[in-house]
Parts: structure tokens; C-alpha cells; sequence
């Protein structure tokens, strides 16, 4: 006799297996929560979360990753590229136009918790995910 409840234990342990299995890195160069990123020096010498990114050929340099802070903090977003575009950072409204071997630095307060996606309009590119908590 076979027992449907068993059976279907079975089924969604070896689900569960198959789809955390699947959760691995985006890339081989795809960076883990908190690492991808350095700080720097603000006014007065307060550190301010730092993200220092290049886009070249369709490319980002470092491969996308997060950037962790804490609400209130202050954050600096410096992005380069060999094209014209736009950088957007979601949920803060912040952004600026990307002149070809310029760099744009965005300077905001994450007053808001979350996860947020920093992106160019233009070509569609993640540069990084700000995760505020």
C-alpha cells in the first residue's frame, strides 16, 4: 500500500532540494551581499558607502552585487561609462546623465528600507542593488 502523504513529502523534499540548488550565483564574477563595494571619506570625514562602477562594451564593472547600509546613512554612487546614458537609483528618485568617460557621482540618504535596484535608462543594465536596512 502506498501512503499519497508520504508520497508527497518525498515530492516536496526533493523540491525544496532542486530549487535551493538552483539559488546559487548569478555568475562566476556575481559578487555576494556586501562585498562588491568599498567605503570612502564624506565631509568631515564621516565614511560614506561607496560604489565605484565602470560600464564598458555593455559591461559592468564589478558584476553586479549589493551594497548594504543602514537607514539613515548616508551614500555615494560613482558610475563611469564609454556611452551616453542615464543612472537611476530606484525608491530614492535619484539619478543623473552619463557623459562618455565622466564620472557621475550620486549622493543621497537611504531613508527608506529595502532592497533597490541602481540602473541605466538608456541600456538597461543593473550596476548594483542597494539593500537599506
Amino acid at each position: 500500500m502506498i501512503c499519497l502523504g508520504g508520497t508527497r513529502t518525498v515530492a516536496m523534499a526533493l523540491l525544496a532540494v532542486a530549487l535551493t540548488a538552483a539559488c546559487g550565483p548569478i555568475s562566476e564574477g556575481h559578487h555576494p551581499p556586501g562585498s562588491s563595494h568599498a567605503t570612502a571619506s564624506g565631509p568631515a570625514g564621516e565614511e560614506l558607502p561607496l560604489a565605484n562602477i565602470a560600464v564598458r562594451d555593455g559591461r559592468v564593472a564589478p558584476p553586479p552585487g549589493r551594497l548594504e547600509v543602514k537607514v539613515g546613512e548616508r551614500v555615494s554612487l560613482s558610475v563611469t561609462s564609454d556611452r551616453a546614458d542615464e543612472v537611476h537609483v530606484h525608491g530614492f528618485d535619484v539619478g543623473g546623465k552619463l557623459v562618455p568617460g565622466k564620472p557621475l557621482t550620486v549622493t543621497f540618504v537611504a531613508d527608506r528600507t529595502g532592497v533597490f535596484e541602481v540602473e541605466t535608462h538608456e541600456s538597461g543594465l543593473l550596476l548594483t542593488q542597494l539593500a537599506v536596512r
